[in-house]
């Protein structure tokens, strides 16, 4: 199983990243979000991130050029797009940078599996609602998804067992479930690799 930490924001995020080990690390590319970087600051986190650990830029509906520049320049490793971005976009994205795209779906009901299966993006992260939430949503109505995916949304310590053993997701991806204060807790990090680990 893939872990993937998201929202990334300081150094002292990055030195626990590279202790603990998830196999990706998430940095939020829209501004007005909470954790957004610059990405200035991005690129002076990556050059601190352990090569082993893949870095992710979340973005929402932007200009596809902004992305690629990113791409192509190693900032980041990996796409994941959040917005309303068309098939036509994810395939000039992968056409142009080769790199890998993870495409976020929220679901609402089961009309929004149909999409899973459709997408072509490399990867899908299914997600609450709007994303970002910090809030679970019905877990079993993935059981009918055939593709491999990524489970996200309200991920904690608490829940991080059952979701598991209920779904069997290819992939988790948590933020809020690892932070104290808004900030980034490296002990809640390390309790969350372990049991995600273990599922």
């Amino acid at each position: 199983m893939i872990v993937k930490f998201c929202g990334m924001q300081r150094k002292e995020d990055i030195d626990a990243v590279n202790e603990i080990k998830p196999d990706l690390a998430g940095f939020i590319l829209v501004p007005g979000r909470r954790r957004y970087v610059e990405p200035k600051t991005l690129e002076e986190l990556k050059a601190e991130l352990d090569p082993a650990i893949r870095a992710v830029g979340v973005f929402i509906d932007e200009e596809i050029s902004v992305v690629t520049d990113l791409l192509k320049r190693g900032i980041i490793d990996i796409a994941q797009l959040h917005g309303n971005e068309s098939s036509e976009y994810i395939r000039e994205l992968k056409k142009t940078t080769g790199a890998k795209v993870i495409k976020a779906i929220g679901i609402h009901d089961d009309s929004d599996l149909q999409k899973v299966e459709e997408c072509e993006a490399d990867m899908v992260l299914l997600d609450s609602p709007g994303g970002g939430t910090g809030e679970t949503f019905n877990w079993r109505r993935l059981q009918e998804v055939k593709r491999p995916f990524i489970l996200a949304g309200g991920l904690n310590t608490e829940n991080i067992e059952e979701a598991i053993r209920t779904i069997h997701p290819y992939g988790v991806d948590v933020s809020s479930g690892i932070e104290t204060d808004g900030k980034k807790d490296a002990e809640k990090m390390r309790s969350f690799m372990e049991i995600a680990r273990k599922g």
